[in-house]
């Protein structure tokens, strides 16, 4: 048989001519010289055909170049897969078929490389280098020399081995990548941290972590099925990517929970933000498969190499940030500190202390008054359960309501509230409301109405003066189901009163149906309303247009200054509760005021103001070579009042050491003998938890250094507390 055409290369000459036929028509013959005989061609021939039908069958092809790397042969239909024919191809040099190997990422010596070292290669990865060819090729070839051992060329073969290839890399995106929601899995983003706190502790930069954890999403997954919460999931992980804005810091670890690596960040102030962000961001309405959800998230944030130098210590530090932000309420943030592993041990212990409480008389009721905004007459009262501890006092419902949640006690805690606020209501003479709390777990219990009427009848109090308050998260379940348990409680008489509106499933068509007497507007919207640019006072007033439209009372709560009272005044809003009237006040004192008309005379500040906290914390105070300790009184983001030293001058300077590395200056603005109030040089910022924090601290690089550096403190210039006790 002859050998085809398009294996002529014109005048390349001999060389060119021996390449064609050695390649086909001299099989077994390593110099290159063809057999005499007829017979002894026959087998040629026939290897002829079958390479043939190999190249035809697509299975595999044929290549091969003269000395100088130049194509020789290529089969023809592998030659129009890339856009060209084999006579179109031949002279071209073998190298340009393919990408280089650095833009594959493959780790393996180069095709230029083991070309020029006249070395044998076998099943050799390589990409086609011509547009819109997006195939893999595995590449053999073997050195091919004459008679005199001069170097003739390549003969080798191919096979496409993009099917294989796609497949392994889908095997390794789904080794490091999420199949849900295409974010980084738990390993590849653990690899990455690793690598990341690897190099930075070489170069002392920092590195922040943020675990987060969907508040509620259990509900969604509960009452809506699977298939939603996967859905769920997909969007969460959009507005994480939109939020933080790099993918491949993003991660989803499993479940509800995600990791995010933020490098070179280490400013609590911007971490902050960046957290508030990601809350505000995800507690948005979301649309699944036709219902409309909240969710929410609280977020744990550790930094390195303040709060661990390895990834497990970083992880295991942020994960106990997470615990603190979930326990405090949902819906927070909070930061790392050494604090938190005594508080992850005193929670434990106060979900057991939790169990008993009701039983050895540790809980208990105060009443809050619900005042008319525009007489300041008291007419009803908010229940608010309240924990005295054995041994550690007054437990805030911040804390041991969530613990109460996750323990499964909150039914029976929740039955017991019901039973007690009723009893004490029908002590107080007139009519005066009682109103209660009613959690989405207890709204979901069919035996709710059952409780509810056995209340009001061992108490003989009247249905119309129990409220029960109800958040907008009991909207997310079965409609039917909803509605059902609405007219099986007004078919009993007692009132019912929209709780928290505007933070939960927000969304007014379930107003048309649901039969609230009263709307009550979260104290979110109350913060803040007197600033000037903000828009909270807007959104009350649409509240109470809404609730005028449908006939319903609203309640502000929250109102503390002066200002605010007279906002939700203006906004028509018809009843406050807040500490600008009252806190809440045990049954004892209650019963006091209840004799006749309750009316409250407002008193608080004029302006609302920064949050000052009250609390005892031991701290140093360095001035010069000299370091006191002192207690803070009370703080501010912008100063604080401490105690320890005497008679310091106006004006003196400090820097104030909070602990692990949170420094701060601060100069004194007033001297009153033992204590002094101090201005903070720069603005503390929120820790996410109720407190505050240091926008940044000190390096433990640069602490280490400075403490070689140090020597012992000199005498003190200021007499302390102690001295003075001393003498």
């Amino acid at each position: 048989m002859d050998v085809p055409s398009r294996m002529d290369t014109g005048d390349r000459g001999s060389e060119g001519e021996e390449g064609q036929r050695g390649f086909f028509g001299l099989i077994g013959s390593r110099t290159g010289k063809p057999r005499g005989d007829a017979a002894a061609n026959l087998p040629t021939r026939e290897a002829l055909l079958l390479l043939r039908n190999y190249e035809e069958s697509g299975q595999g092809w044929f290549w091969s170049t003269d000395a100088k790397g130049r194509l020789t042969y290529i089969t023809d239909s592998v030659a129009r897969l890339m856009g060209r024919t084999g006579g179109g191809l031949l002279g071209t040099a073998f190298t340009d078929l393919f990408l280089p190997v650095d833009s594959q990422g493959e780790r393996q010596r180069t095709l230029p490389f083991l070309l020029t070292r006249q070395s044998k290669f076998d099943e050799l990865p390589l990409r086609s280098a011509f547009e819109g060819d997006d195939r893999w090729w595995a590449v053999s070839g073997r050195p091919q020399f004459d008679d005199a051992g001069r170097f003739t060329g390549y003969r080798g073969s191919g096979t496409d081995i993009t099917a294989q290839r796609r497949s392994a890399e889908d095997a390794s995106r789904l080794a490091l990548y999420d199949s849900l929601t295409g974010l980084a899995n738990r390993f590849n983003i653990s690899k990455k941290l690793d690598a990341t706190l690897a190099a930075f502790s070489q170069q002392q930069r920092s590195c922040a972590i943020m675990l987060l954890d969907l508040d509620r999403f259990k509900q969604v997954n509960d009452t809506l099925g699977h298939p939603a919460g996967d859905a769920l999931l997909k969007q969460v992980a959009e507005r994480l990517l939109r939020i933080v804005g790099d993918r491949e810091m993003v991660s989803r670890l499993g479940g509800d929970e995600f990791q995010i690596i933020l490098p070179d960040v280490e400013d609590r102030g911007k971490l902050g933000d960046i957290a508030s962000d990601i809350i505000a961001g995800l507690s948005q309405p979301y649309s699944v498969e036709g219902s409309r959800c909240i969710i929410g998230a609280s977020v744990g944030v550790a930094i390195a190499p303040f709060d661990g130098l390895s990834s497990d210590d970083l992880v295991r530090n942020a994960d106990l940030a997470l615990y603190a932000a979930k326990g405090n309420g949902r819906g927070r943030f909070a930061f790392y500190s050494s604090e938190l592993h005594q508080a992850a041990e005193d929670r434990r212990a106060l979900e057991e202390d939790l169990r008993d409480a009701l039983t050895r008389g540790e809980i208990e009721l105060c009443y809050q008054p619900v005042v008319n905004s525009r007489s300041d007459m008291v007419t009803g009262v908010e229940a608010l359960i309240r924990w005295t501890h054995r041994d550690r006092g007054v437990i805030s419902p911040i804390l041991f309501i969530p613990i109460a949640e996750e323990a499964n006690l909150i039914w029976e805690l929740g039955e017991w509230v019901l039973r007690k606020a009723c009893a004490d209501a029908a002590r107080w003479p007139g009519d005066m409301r009682v109103a209660v709390n009613v959690s989405p777990v207890q709204f979901a219990n069919e035996d709710l109405p059952r409780i509810v009427a056995q209340a009001l009848d061992a108490a003989g109090l009247a249905p119309d003066r129990l409220e029960l308050e109800i958040t907008e998260s009991v909207f997310l379940g079965d409609t039917a189901e909803t509605n059902r348990m609405f007219e099986a409680l007004k078919d009993l008489g007692v009132r019912l009163a929209l709780d928290d509106f505007g933070t939960g499933y927000s969304s007014l068509g379930y107003l048309q149906s649901a039969p609230f007497d009263k709307i009550k507007i979260d104290q979110s919207f109350v913060r803040d309303a007197t600033i000037p640019g903000s828009r909270n006072g807007a959104i009350i007033a649409a509240i109470v247009a809404l609730a005028e439209a449908l006939d319903m009372e609203t309640t502000a709560e929250g109102i503390e200054s002066l200002d605010q009272l007279e906002l939700v005044r203006k906004l028509n809003v018809s009843h406050v509760q807040g500490y600008v009237y009252s806190k809440p006040v045990p049954q004892a004192e209650l019963l006091e005021h209840t004799a006749g008309s309750w009316r409250i005379q407002p008193a608080g500040p004029a302006r609302q103001r920064n949050d000052r906290y009250s609390l005892f914390r031991k701290v140093g105070a360095i001035h010069g070579n000299h370091r006191y300790a002192v207690v803070i009184r009370n703080l501010s983001t912008t100063g604080a009042l401490i105690e320890g030293i005497l008679d310091v001058p106006v004006g003196t300077r400090f820097v104030i050491d909070f602990g692990e590395g949170q420094l701060v200056t601060a100069t004194v603005r007033r001297s009153m003998r033992h204590q002094q109030g101090i201005e903070f040089e720069q603005t503390m910022v929120s820790d996410g938890n109720g407190g505050l924090c240091t926008r940044s601290r000190v390096s433990p690089y640069l602490i280490a250094a400075a403490t070689q550096q140090t020597s012992d403190l000199a005498l003190p210039a200021f007499t302390t507390t102690n001295d003075w006790n001393a003498a």
